[in-house]
C-alpha cells in the first residue's frame, strides 16, 4: 500500500521541476520552440544547439529562482500610506 506524506509547507510557491510556474511555462516555451526548429531544420549543428541553450536557460532560471534579490530593484509598497492631501509648501522656519 502506498504511503503518502502530508504536505505542510502551505504557504510556498508551487514549483515545477525547481521552477516557480510563470518561470516554467517560459521554459515549455522555450522547449516547444525548440522542437518546431528541430523538425523544421534538418541539420545536426542546429539540434545540438537547441538541446545548449535549452540546458542553458534551465540552469539560468533555477539560479534566479533560489536567489530572487537578483532582479528586485525596488520596493512594491510606499512606507507610509497616508488620506493627507500632499502639498509642496514647507511650513517649517529655516
Amino acid at each position: 500500500m502506498k504511503k503518502f506524506e502530508i504536505y505542510k509547507n502551505i504557504r510556498k510557491r508551487a514549483v515545477i521541476w525547481g521552477l516557480p510556474i510563470s518561470l516554467f511555462a517560459l521554459m515549455m516555451i522555450s522547449v516547444v520552440g525548440a522542437l518546431l526548429m528541430i523538425i523544421f531544420s534538418f541539420s545536426f549543428s542546429v539540434m545540438v544547439g537547441v538541446f545548449i541553450f535549452n540546458a542553458a536557460l534551465y540552469i539560468a532560471l533555477t539560479r534566479i529562482s533560489a536567489s530572487p534579490q537578483l532582479f528586485h530593484f525596488s520596493k512594491v509598497f510606499p512606507e507610509i500610506i497616508s488620506n493627507k492631501k500632499s502639498n509642496h509648501f514647507n511650513y517649517e522656519q529655516d
